[in-house]
């Protein structure tokens, strides 16, 4: 198998080698999903198969998040041949965005930051073959409190997007009033399917009122967990809650246990082996969370692997249902 140099344990089928890890602590079996889901993507025709790429939030949160380290991950992806294996999107999350409106009560990107505008990074980032997501909240403001949210704004900001070329979405769930995901998520689900433009959309919920219930009919991912850390015992707690929810993962809408942490330095490289291996059986977005531009040759050699990443992208794209305990798991890993 391509990557992970020099293991014979290695050689297994990535899905084997999974499913292997898991079994000595719970089950690993296909879970079918209907025909009639199937038939229920939605209707921006977006998500037949889960999304990869990569999003500047793990890495680099509120720091770094500019117009240059946008554009050079975007080169990276390339140069590496990450692009060619997949990773389509290259997406930022929050603190884009200047911390008020224009004078129209528009959103506008940060003038120190993104100096160009979010048209002009898009047009770069299509030049190179790939797509640009953006980030916005469900609610007054943002997560980090650095700019606006979209609640009340759904059909202005998701024409701002459209108009700007945005091919991606991360709409999250901060300073909203108490107002009901029912309430938010649909509305802008509705002004994006009308923009003019298809928008992947990832509804960023965490969880807390179930989306994967009801996530299909709106968007094209939905988070089962709240935020991913760079640790075993995160990683672990993620894939478990996520797993809970694998029946409802179909073309045109995913379970999403959180972005990749693989390259970020917390866990091991057996670990993040697992980790990624977890994703990619469990059909989660792959969406990268380290710098790409500074990675090692071992990060690479995971987030390249061809047999991996088929799992995630081929097949009857159905998720593999795992139950996963975390001491068992790592004492289940191969040695090094």
């Amino acid at each position: 198998m391509e990557g992970y140099r020099g293991r014979p344990w290695t050689r297994l089928p990535a899905l084997l080698l999974a499913c292997a890890a898991a079994a000595a602590v719970g089950e690993c079996r296909v879970v079918h999903v209907g025909e009639a889901h199937r038939r229920s993507m939605l209707a921006n025709g977006l998500g037949a198969t889960p999304p990869m790429g990569w999003n500047s939030w793990n890495h680099f949160a509120c720091d770094g998040n500019g117009e240059v380290v946008i554009r050079e991950t975007a080169d990276a992806l390339v140069s590496t041949g990450l692009a060619a294996a997949g990773y389509k999107y290259v997406n930022l999350d929050d603190c884009w965005a200047e911390p008020e409106r224009d004078a129209k009560g528009n959103l506008a990107a940060n003038k120190k930051t993104f100096p160009h505008g979010i048209k002009a990074l898009a047009d770069y980032v299509h030049s190179k073959g790939l797509k640009l997501g953006i980030y916005s909240d469900a609610g007054y403001k943002t997560c980090a409190k650095a700019q606006p949210g979209s609640l009340g704004h759904e059909e202005q900001d998701a024409k701002t997007f459209a108009s700007w070329g945005v091919d991606y979405l991360k709409y999250d769930n901060c300073n909203n009033g108490d107002t009901k995901p029912l309430q938010r998520y649909p509305d802008m689900s509705k002004a994006l399917m009308q923009a003019g433009r298809p928008i992947f959309f990832n509804l960023c919920e965490w969880g807390d009122m179930h989306p994967a219930r009801w996530g299909a009919a709106y968007g094209n991912s939905w988070r089962t967990t709240n935020d991913i850390e760079d640790t075993w015992n995160s990683m672990t707690s993620m894939a478990d809650q996520n797993e809970v929810w694998a029946e409802y993962a179909r073309p045109g809408g995913w379970n999403d246990p959180d972005m990749l942490e693989v390259g970020n330095g917390g866990m091991t490289n057996d670990e993040y082996i697992v980790h990624f291996s977890i994703w990619a059986i469990s059909k989660a977005p792959l969406i990268i969370g380290c710098d790409v531009r500074h990675m090692s040759q071992d990060t690479y050699d995971i987030l390249a692997n061809k047999e991996v990443i088929a799992v995630n992208q081929g097949g009857l794209q159905i998720p593999l249902r795992l139950s996963v305990r975390a001491p068992a798991l790592a004492f289940a890993l191969p040695a090094g």
